[in-house]
């Protein structure tokens, strides 16, 4: 241990030094800035209980609330309607949630905690690639290849089509209620 200033490691003055500089370096948004201001070790997003909490809590809601779709829609023959309707409504609505969010200002306090809890937690849990693939690769398996290649294509395509739409009209919202407010 070192008797005093003079005698401490090199690599403690370099981080007071860097700590001096934060501001000018970019982030990672997954890095709580708060952690480095208050001297203690930062530690990502993905790292911390609470924001893991979030995840886990909108995850399950949205696992949820997509199995109730699927028991409640039926599919239309080999064409399995309920993941289709729900991974399109998934990515509009994620489309919107995140055009919306960065709008509202940088990646933190609580526009972070609805990204995670909203956006990678809910529509991750209610949106569901996996159960599409299953539903292409039982279409083509089970003698309707037209079906599995109808199904891939249009849930591919209107998905990007619908983020894009929600993206759309966020950014129109977002306008509107800019210019109203200034006038």
């Amino acid at each position: 241990m070192p008797a005093n200033a003079d005698d401490a490691p090199e690599h403690k003055d370099d981080s007071l030094r860097f700590a001096e500089h934060l501001d000018e370096l970019p982030m990672d948004s997954d890095v709580e800035v708060d952690d480095v201001a208050a001297g203690r070790p930062t530690r990502p997003v993905h790292f911390q209980w609470g924001f893991l909490g979030l995840v886990a809590f909108g995850g399950a809601v949205g696992t949820g609330t997509r199995e109730a779709l699927s028991l409640a829609i039926p599919a239309i023959g080999a064409f399995p309607l309920a993941i289709f309707l729900i991974n399109i409504t998934g990515s509009f609505a994620l489309g919107v949630l995140l055009e919306f969010l960065r709008r509202l200002g940088p990646d933190e306090g609580v526009r972070r905690r609805l990204r995670l809890l909203i956006g990678t937690g809910f529509m991750g849990g209610y949106t569901t690639y996996s159960t599409f693939a299953v539903g292409t690769a039982t279409a083509l398996s089970g003698h309707h290849p037209a079906v599995g290649v109808l199904y891939a294509l249009l849930s591919v395509v209107t998905g990007v089509a619908a983020a894009w739409a929600g993206i759309a009209i966020a950014t129109e919202v977002h306008r509107a209620t800019t210019r109203g407010g200034a006038q």
